[in-house]
């Protein structure tokens, strides 16, 4: 069944609460720098410690990345000191990507620069070095990444996507770079496949839309340097490495392309997808035949397409966005990171970040002032995330020219809720590809469906405990789809607990 609106049958009865973000004080940050930093200034969260609190590695531009050491007491209130490893204090960052490229146990860092692009290796205690991986990147301007295990491979594909090339003389308009796709050879990189044309790409993201266990690569694009003949994309990496087109059912999007997000709104088994822009923000579907993504009706509430305070009333600018449940009643809200991309006299200055609160009939309503989110910086990147080990989701966001935010969620009375990150051995130990999925009910269900991925968002994303709300349950049944397509069976677990899902065969143990 394809509804004509989104509709979700509740897994328990929703919990009513205030929204509620406390600002918390943090140290001093700021993403700043010229022409080639009006984009990027992602965020990424991901325990390096061990502790299993997420720390946030911010991007700078022109001033240096920084690393804050989270020195949270679980369940209390939300601290970060500043603590850069000189390897980590980088200037012309853009942004960062956390992943255990070697499945060491340790999270690596994938960096993206003006210049050339870095891998990490993670190590204890935050510790980072370079990778011997042979990995070799010239000097670009670097926007968006994603990652992806292809079969029987020990490292993960990476595409770095490139915005203007800085180099051609008649640009920046018409002047796109070309994206870049490095695949493993052994236990290293060869020399990178060109992703061409390429349309001035601000985000990217590896996802089995289809189902079928193939990861294809969606690029989001901006049109302001692509400006006519560019779009979308979506690229198929297997069999063939080729661009999806309208005799596969792919229907050209064309808009100013900033971030990208997926998930499973109405539980029928395949995700909706969010894109970021200037003026609009979109919320599409999948309908089908093929790939065929439609924009969900406007009365959905998702567009964000202007201010709701401030009184500026231009068209707003969106960059990082992120789902997740902020009040734990078991339906996935959306945060958009906003701001003004320098002094676009066409869009709005006083642009504030959006809070779109999913309701029982799959519409969405703004409470991002009432929730204390309304800063009128200019957002970039950003992170939802339980950063104190609270069962709540946070929200931090990197601000062009502003001080970093970090908003503490103290909503009152909110429901059950489990974490969940699964590990696996060999490569790809993280399981990216794989999916959880949670129900209260197991026969009733619905199935709350987790795809673990790596990239997506604008220049920063996370990785470690995916958050699922359940409302007023007090027991969560949960099942993994592992990337190799093995299907656990649904095991009973106690609610409101962070635990980690340890492969064993097709099934898996439960540990803290």
């Amino acid at each position: 069944m394809r509804p004509e609106v989104l509709v979700l049958t509740l897994m328990a009865t929703p919990v009513v609460a205030d929204v509620t973000f406390r600002p918390i004080d943090v140290p001093e940050h700021r993403y700043t720098g010229g022409w080639e930093h009006f984009v990027g200034g992602g965020l990424a969260s991901f325990d390096c410690n061990g502790d299993t609190l997420p720390e946030l590695f911010a991007a700078g531009g022109e001033t240096p990345a920084l690393l804050l050491r989270n020195t949270s007491e679980p369940g209390g209130p939300v601290r970060f000191d500043a603590d850069t490893p000189d390897v980590l204090a980088q200037t012309g960052v853009i942004g960062a990507y956390p992943l255990d490229i070697d499945a060491d146990g340790h999270l690596d860092l994938a960096i993206l620069r003006v210049g050339e692009n870095g891998l990490l290796k993670g190590g204890p205690d935050c510790s980072f070095a370079p990778f011997d991986l042979d990995f070799a990147s010239n000097d670009r301007w670097t926007t968006a990444f994603a990652a992806t295990w292809e079969g029987g491979q020990n490292l993960p594909t990476l595409a770095f996507g490139n915005y203007v090339d800085r180099a051609n003389p008649d640009g920046p308009f018409r002047a796109c770079d070309i994206n870049l796709l490095y695949r493993p050879d052994g236990d290293s990189y060869g020399a990178p496949v060109a992703l061409e044309p390429g349309h001035c790409p601000l985000s990217m993201l590896f996802s089995d839309w289809s189902g079928t266990g193939q990861a294809d690569l969606r690029v989001s694009n901006d049109r302001h340097y692509y400006v006519d003949g560019g779009a979308e994309q979506l690229w198929q990496l297997a069999p063939d490495l080729r661009l999806y087109d309208q005799e596969d059912g792919w229907q050209d999007h064309k808009l100013w392309g900033m971030g990208i997000a997926a998930r499973d709104l109405d539980h029928d088994g395949r995700q909706e997808v969010f894109l970021t822009s200037m003026g609009d923000q979109r919320l599409q579907r999948l309908t089908g035949p093929g790939p065929k993504f439609e924009d969900v009706p406007y009365d959905l509430g998702t567009t964000a397409h202007r201010p709701y305070s401030g009184g500026d009333g231009r068209p707003s600018t969106g960059w990082h966005v992120a789902f997740g449940d902020v009040q734990n009643d078991g339906l996935d809200d959306v945060f958009i990171a906003k701001g003004n991309v320098e002094q676009m006299p066409g869009s709005a200055m006083d642009d504030p970040n959006n809070l779109l609160i999913q309701t029982k009939d799959g519409t969405f309503a703004e409470v991002g002032e009432t929730a204390g989110l309304a800063s009128l910086h200019r957002g970039r990147g950003a992170v939802m995330a339980d950063l104190n080990a609270d069962g709540m989701l946070d929200i931090a966001v990197v601000n062009r020219r502003a001080p970093l935010e970090i908003w503490h969620n103290v909503t009152p009375g909110t429901g059950a809720w489990v974490a969940l990150s699964i590990v696996q051995p060999g490569p790809n130990r993280n399981g990216v590809g794989g999916w959880i999925e949670v129900a209260t009910d197991p026969v009733k269900g619905p199935w709350m469906s987790r795809e673990i991925t790596r990239g997506g968002g604008h220049a920063g994303g996370s990785a470690g405990f995916e958050h699922f709300g359940l409302g007023a349950a007090d027991t969560a049944f949960v099942r993994v789809t592992w990337p190799d397509g093995a299907v656990s069976e649904a095991v009973k677990m106690t609610p409101n607990q962070a635990v980690i899902l340890n492969r064993i065969g097709n099934g898996f143990e439960i540990s803290d």
